[in-house]
């Protein structure tokens, strides 16, 4: 069977007990754009363009050749493309990704390869400026460079 609807992951996938979602089935290859609302597993081969607002889990063995535009990715398998994530990027052992990121958030686990640039910031939010820090209170004022005896 190749796409198929599941009631709980049976493999250890970051998706609570009971959620339902959609996998595209190690058996399957699948081109084209794909979008999908919910959390979508692909255990096959993918090669197009992924959208969703929502979870992407792509498990070990699965070998994706895409632009992929997600809320959240979970990654075990192998993306070649580049991703851009809403919220998170996670990349576990074995994983694979060549390609650039855009995302606020990145976990790269040990054993995982990420070949590609990285870019962070709060997507869809306008960025705030940091606040200055305090001066310290403590300790002797700073050396005036002017006073300095040579």
């Amino acid at each position: 069977m190749a796409i198929m609807r599941k009631d709980e992951p049976s493999d250890g996938s970051p998706l609570p007990p009971g959620q339902t979602h959609t996998v595209l089935g190690p058996e399957a290859t699948f081109d084209g754009k794909l979008t999908f609302q919910g959390t979508v597993r692909i255990d096959g081969g993918f090669s197009g363009e992924i959208v969703t607002d929502d979870v992407l889990v792509v498990g070990k063995g699965a070998k994706i050749k895409a632009e992929v535009h997600v809320g959240s990715l979970y990654l075990d398998g192998e993306i070649d493309g580049n991703v851009v994530s809403k919220n998170s990027v996670e990349i576990h052992a074995p994983g694979v990704l060549r390609g650039n990121i855009h995302t606020p958030s990145i976990t790269i686990e040990r054993g995982a390869i990420f070949e590609g640039s990285c870019h962070m910031q709060n997507l869809g939010q306008a960025s705030k400026p940091m606040p200055k820090p305090e001066p310290a209170k403590e300790g002797p004022p700073p050396l005036d460079p002017d006073k300095i005896k040579k």
